[in-house]
């Protein structure tokens, strides 16, 4: 096994050790409502940080790494409100399979290529862009956390 195949294993080991997270927060609320409220101070609710990820995930690996025809509604991941917590948790799993699928097909080299599209400002290998996903996922489930334990022990 060569150190960039176990790379993208490594990427593909994080992406779902943090959705597994992700999930276990969405299901660790105890009030499904909490999921859509704003709490003091906080622009976002945890139901629209989760389809924010979803969405982000499946557009910027599933897409344009994997080949899938997902198109994004970034709209709806900000502005959409009272979706069942069942519904988040199915487009998590979904997720999963679809980063499974990509990362399976991902050549060794791909990863020193340039990322497909310019995302930052600037053009960055796949690894870049891969590492940078990897804390803007964690960044948000950690807000995920708060968010919860802030409304849920009120």
């Amino acid at each position: 096994m060569s150190s960039t195949h176990s790379q993208i294993e490594s990427f593909k080991s994080i992406f779902n050790r943090d959705l597994d997270r992700l999930a276990k927060e969405i299901k660790a609320y105890e009030d499904e409502d909490n999921l859509w409220v704003l709490g003091r101070g906080i622009t976002n609710t945890a139901g629209n940080l989760c389809l924010h990820l979803v969405g982000n995930l499946n557009t910027f690996i599933g897409h344009h790494l994997g080949g899938t025809d997902y198109k994004r509604d970034r709209e709806l991941e900000f502005a959409g409100k009272g979706i069942p917590r069942e519904f988040l948790l199915e487009g998590i799993k979904n997720l999963q399979a679809t980063l499974d699928k990509s990362f399976t097909a991902m050549e060794e080299n791909q990863l020193n290529e340039l990322y497909p599209v310019e995302v930052l400002g600037k053009p960055m290998s796949v690894h870049h862009f891969l590492t940078h996903l990897t804390g803007h996922t964690m960044y948000h489930i950690g807000q995920i956390n708060y968010h919860r334990r802030m409304l849920d022990h009120d």
